[in-house]
Order: structure tokens, then sequence, then C-alpha cells
């Protein structure tokens, strides 16, 4: 297509309009867990040792995620990590 007639050709919009609208519902559904603050991060972690998903080894100064096995010797790592892992079993209840 040539002259004016170019600027008419909305052919493609709808699928980039549909396309860009599930990005939006998959950025929407996803589990934030890059911006916890340490104050967050504590309260997370001190009710996941309180619950026994967490216990702390004060000799090695290190923090253990007991479901996963690892170990964390950041506050602020376990409760991203924690975070992020609770989002992933949750997808893999759902999906089951």
């Amino acid at each position: 297509m040539t002259g004016p007639r170019i600027l008419d050709d909305t052919a493609d919009d709808h699928e980039r309009f549909e396309t860009e609208l599930v990005a939006q519902d998959r950025d929407v559904a996803r589990v934030s867990t890059a911006d916890i603050e340490e104050t967050t991060a504590r309260r997370l972690v001190s009710d996941l040792v309180n619950d026994g998903i967490v216990t702390a080894v004060a000799e090695q100064r290190i923090l253990v995620h007991e479901p996963s096995g690892k170990a964390f010797d950041s506050i602020r790592q376990l409760a991203v990590f924690h975070r992020g892992w609770s989002a992933g079993q949750d997808a893999d209840e759902e999906g089951e």
C-alpha cells in the first residue's frame, strides 16, 4: 500500500493490542519478590521461624529454609527466596 491508505490499514492493531493485554495480565499475576523492604523481610522471616519453616543456626549465623534445604546468611535473601518458592509451590498446585 502507498499513499494515505497505508495510514488507514489497522489489520494488525488488534493482534498487537491483544498481545499487550496478555503481557499485562501475566505481569499482574506474578508475585513480586524484588522489592522487599528490610522490615517486611524481618517480619516474614520471624513468622517463618515461629512456624518451623526456617531454622536459625546461630553458630554458623545462617538461616535454613527447611522445605528446600537452602541456607541463607541474609534475612532479605531468605524472604525473597521464600516468596518465590511459595509462588512456585502455588503454581504447581494449580497445575495439578
